[in-house]
């Protein structure tokens, strides 16, 4: 079972960036790794994912344009630049993924392994 481990999140005032990081224990060659988030009261949402093979990269509506998804292959390491930051986008942010398989549902994919989360905050 591959370990995933989240760091970068934190508190950052409406229009400010934060770059979130998820090392993977494993290897995730031709996996897919992504990020979700889950607000108070609200049910857990995709927001990107990435296809490790060919690193196609997917994105839900509302960050399109605003986050990018990387990965660093040497590295097992998934990132989220999270930039023009909105009071929308506060929420505890999982790493997710799903080691081997592509990325089907594109950024709502089925993972397979959780990070324990992060929190991001972002003030008006």
């Amino acid at each position: 079972q591959v370990q995933l481990v989240e760091s970068g999140g934190g508190s950052v005032q409406a229009g400010g960036s934060l770059r979130l990081s998820c090392a993977a224990s494993g290897y995730t060659v031709n996996s897919c790794m992504g990020w979700f988030r889950q607000a108070p009261g609200k049910e857990r949402e995709g927001v990107a994912a990435i296809y490790t093979w060919s690193l196609s990269t997917y994105y839900a509506d509302s960050v399109k344009g605003r986050f990018t998804i990387s990965q660093d292959g040497a590295k097992n390491t998934a990132y989220l630049q999270m930039n023009s930051l909105k009071p929308e986008d506060s929420a505890m942010y999982y790493c997710a993924a799903r080691i081997g398989r592509y990325c089907s549902g594109g950024y709502n994919f089925p993972p397979d392994a959780w990070g324990q989360g992060t929190l991001v905050t972002v003030s008006s």
